[in-house]
């Protein structure tokens, strides 16, 4: 007996030791991603400047985010950075378990209740959308006459519909209903066929809010319990609703959404009655279980959440490279299904093979989460050897010190609008010579990027890779164009 209990210990140690061996070695492997950022444009023969995340966070104004990787159809691990919530006296910081708006991520999920519908036989996506919909109909008129609006074409991307995409509404404002926002009762226009189904391929967020009426008529409830129901409660997805507002009960687990500035929205976060479109709660770590059901069911999995042709149906391009609900990367053993998102406040992005059972879901509470994202992808492709972000590397230029002495200074934009929507009044960029480039910030936070030369008065944003084109006047002064768009005088 005594010899079976030192057998015992012996392998518990061994167990621990071993279990402590792996925690170290992933801790090791994520601190290598978290300190690997490098900016999307690199110029050819420097060593790239590598960054930390907390640094990147706080150089684009990214209170918090989350993110979920997943490797060989498991999670792999997860972790949430920064914070949630910086309003009240105690800052909440980001936990795997911390709610995020999805944006457009909330799309591809929607569309499974369609393709689950239609496994079971009632609905059709090849069929004719207004025989299912019933207090609201597309009108038919001469785009209709050869061509129908089907679900197959909304999911798509296909259908001819209009509304890109919602803006949202304040917490503190009533929410239309389905029916007033496709009817342009809303903040937003009409939704309208104006073009053949079929003919062109354009990003509808409107045909998804025709789809989530399609899913309410069919089924006599409302889309969120639906979503629920047939999709999220199957999947284990437990922190994840499409209920709009939010339940009073998940508030304190939801983190508040930012602007580009690194400062709370008015209210918190904006709701979205277009809920197929843009109305998902969840977390990385539960979008871990959409990609990775897709990825088991390919992989042979019996009693999935649908079908293996259904799935390699979702999966298969329709146009543009999209398929029934995901955007599409690559083909074959490499095929990627992928989607972004981007709501007030918050931006994500999920991208995961479909065969090799690998993927990555980043979650952040900031307007200006994009450039981040890309960095941070860039840093995971780089250590798996996925190869799905890669930096782009321009030709390196000799600059001119005088030159770069004369373009720097301050640059207005005075005309309405402005490229940052709550900007009110003047914009002014100023425009630096620093270690031989050019540095534009704004007193307003929005901007601090440097700026790599890549012609005479060309160069290119190291940061997001917006192109600014300067320009000389007859006065010898200066302008530039940012976006090739807004442009910007020289003031001073």
């Amino acid at each position: 007996m005594k010899t079976n209990y030192s057998l015992l210990l012996i392998a518990l140690l061994f167990f621990t030791a071993c279990a402590s061996e792996i925690d170290n070695s992933l801790n090791a492997e994520i601190e290598e991603i978290e300190s690997g950022l490098i900016t999307t444009i690199q110029i050819d023969g420097n060593l790239p400047t590598k960054h930390t995340l907390s640094k990147r966070m706080d150089h684009y104004k990214v209170p918090g985010l989350s993110i979920a990787v997943i490797k060989d159809r498991k999670l792999h691990w997860a972790k949430g950075y920064g914070i949630s919530n910086k309003v009240s006296n105690e800052k909440v910081e980001v936990t795997n378990n911390t709610l995020f708006q999805a944006g457009s991520i909330s799309k591809p999920l929607a569309a499974l209740s369609v393709l689950k519908l239609a496994e079971e036989g009632v609905l059709d996506l090849d069929q004719d959308v207004n025989t299912y919909l019933r207090d609201w109909k597309i009108p038919y008129n001469d785009y209709t006459k050869t061509e129908k609006v089907t679900l197959k074409k909304i999911l798509s991307h296909t259908s001819g519909l209009t509304g890109h995409g919602f803006p949202g509404y304040p917490v503190d404002k009533p929410l239309p209903t389905l029916i007033q926002v496709l009817n342009g009762e809303g903040n937003t226009p009409r939704v309208t066929l104006d073009t053949i189904p079929g003919s062109i391929w354009r990003y509808s967020g409107g045909g998804y809010t025709v789809m989530e009426k399609v899913v309410e008529d069919v089924s006599g409830l409302g889309f969120a319990k639906v979503m629920h129901d047939i999709i999220l409660q199957p999947l284990a997805m437990t922190n994840s609703t499409y209920v709009q507002p939010l339940s009073v009960n998940l508030e304190s687990s939801a983190s508040i959404a930012y602007n580009r500035k690194g400062v709370p929205i008015d209210g918190q976060w904006h709701n979205y009655p277009e809920q197929a479109a843009a109305g998902l709660w969840t977390t990385p770590t539960d979008l871990a279980k959409y990609c990775i059901e897709v990825q088991d069911i390919l992989a042979g999995k019996d009693n999935g959440i649908l079908s293996k042709e259904t799935i390699e149906l979702m999966l298969t391009a329709v146009s543009n490279n999209w398929g029934l609900g995901p955007a599409l990367k690559w083909e074959a053993d490499s095929l990627i299904f992928q989607h972004g998102g981007k709501n007030e406040g918050f931006t994500t992005e999920l991208m995961a093979f479909a065969h090799k059972g690998d993927g990555v879901i980043i979650m952040t509470n900031a307007d200006n989460g994009r450039p981040l994202i890309n960095e941070i992808l860039q840093s995971i492709s780089t250590y798996y050897g996925w190869g799905i972000m890669e930096p782009t590397i321009i030709d390196a230029y000799q600059s001119d010190p005088e030159q770069l002495k004369n373009l720097s200074g301050k640059y207005r934009y005075n005309e309405e609008g402005g490229p940052v929507p709550d900007i009110e009044g003047e914009f002014i960029i100023e425009v630096k010579s620093e270690n031989g480039k050019l540095r534009m910030v704004d007193p307003n936070g929005y901007l601090n990027t440097v700026l790599a030369q890549t012609g005479g008065l060309e160069f290119i944003a190291m940061d997001g890779g917006e192109e600014i084109l300067f320009q000389k006047n007859e006065a010898s002064s200066y302008s530039f164009l940012y976006y090739n768009f807004f442009q910007f005088d020289k003031v001073e």
